[in-house]
């Protein structure tokens, strides 16, 4: 059944990502479009709270998809976790006709848009973080830009490494997932990958760079997520120096936000393009509270309760006993996705120890 709908907000909170902007444009456009007027909230939750929403043309929304960060810019709103903050976004809303809001972000993003459709704001999620850390959706906007960045960094900095007979052991962001570090780890021949998600054995990484240095090999990379803990790529860098007796000069780096920005790739620019024009499409049909997800080769919605009870099922948030609550076929489901996720992590892990030699 399709509501009518005259207007839209949009909104991008939490952290940047690289195709943020890709996903607004989609939705400025598709909605225009279809005959209706799109208000991009500035600030997030922060500028819904504030009002600070500005009205978009297809025009204003020209030469974005090729910039970093978002132009609707993004803020932390902890009075929008409040029942008083609530109530003003609500009013913000009523103030400005919208009717429904498509909201660009991570999990705390969408914890927002569940409030705003339990106050009767019909909301859609949009995955957008580097760190592809939502489960529910196989790919977040900015993951690849982001892997891509750090690949180019490193390659950097093997030449210096390679020039002095250096290791490098580099810290790469994902909060507490290590999907950037896995996958950037494979890709520039990383002799020793550090997640969260697996067990990682210092003393054995280190012998096994004694041994390749023995076999002339010069140059030694290791990616840390930076989930593994503070400093804990710093101290493993000390710890290779006291162990090698400096044969093999270990440096730390930590790349940080470096890894937020830049020009997104082709592929974030796609996957952001068809989420936001499919976000759009749900409202127009009525629906709400759900986020859009990429799983396999396919965009599909999942509601966003589910959505955020899965990410805390994985990350070891949501104690059994609130699983339990759950319905049977949603427990299943939950945990056949966070098997397979599981699996396919520790899979791509053993290859990466294998080709590391």
């Amino acid at each position: 059944m399709r509501n009518k709908i005259r207007r839209i907000g949009v909104l991008t909170s939490g952290g940047d990502a690289p195709g943020m902007n890709a996903a607004i444009r989609a939705v400025t456009r598709t909605a225009i479009s279809n005959g209706i007027r799109v208000m991009g909230i500035l600030k997030g939750y922060r500028g819904l709270i504030d009002g600070e929403i500005i009205e978009y043309d297809a025009r204003a929304v020209s030469n974005i998809m090729n910039r970093g960060g978002t132009v609707l810019y993004s803020d932390r709103c902890d009075e929008f976790k409040t029942d008083a903050g609530m109530r003003k976004a609500r009013n913000t809303c009523e103030e400005y006709e919208i009717d429904g809001i498509v909201a660009i972000g991570g999990d705390g993003t969408f914890r927002g848009a569940a409030d705003l459709s339990r106050l009767g704001i019909p909301t859609v999620g949009v995955p957008g973080t580097i760190d592809n850390d939502i489960t529910a959706s196989d790919y977040s906007i900015g993951f690849d830009t982001a892997k891509n960045t750090v690949v180019e960094m490193v390659d950097r900095l093997r030449d210096t490494s390679e020039s002095h007979a250096r290791c490098s052991v580099v810290e790469v962001m994902g909060r507490h997932a290590g999907h950037i570090a896995l996958q950037t780890g494979i890709a520039v021949g990383a002799i020793g990958i550090a997640i969260n998600e697996v067990c990682f054995d210092a003393d054995e990484c280190i012998e096994r760079i004694k041994e390749s240095r023995k076999n002339r090999k010069r140059n030694f990379i290791i990616i840390v997520a930076e989930g593994m803990g503070d400093n804990y790529a710093e101290n493993l860098s000390n710890q290779i120096n006291a162990a090698t007796s400096r044969d093999v000069d270990s440096r730390f780096a930590r790349l940080a936000h470096v890894q937020r920005g830049g020009s997104p790739t082709l592929q974030d620019r796609v996957a952001a393009t068809i989420m936001g024009n499919r976000a759009v499409g749900l409202l127009i049909e009525g629906r709400k509270n759900l986020v859009v997800c990429s799983r396999g080769d396919k965009i599909i919605e999942l509601d966003i309760e589910y959505a955020l009870n899965l990410d805390k099922r994985y990350k070891n948030k949501l104690p059994d006993e609130q699983f339990a609550e759950l319905s049977e076929s949603d427990q299943k489901s939950m945990t056949e996705i966070i098997e397979r996720k599981k699996a396919e992590i520790k899979k791509l892990y053993e290859i990466a120890k294998i080709v590391s030699i």
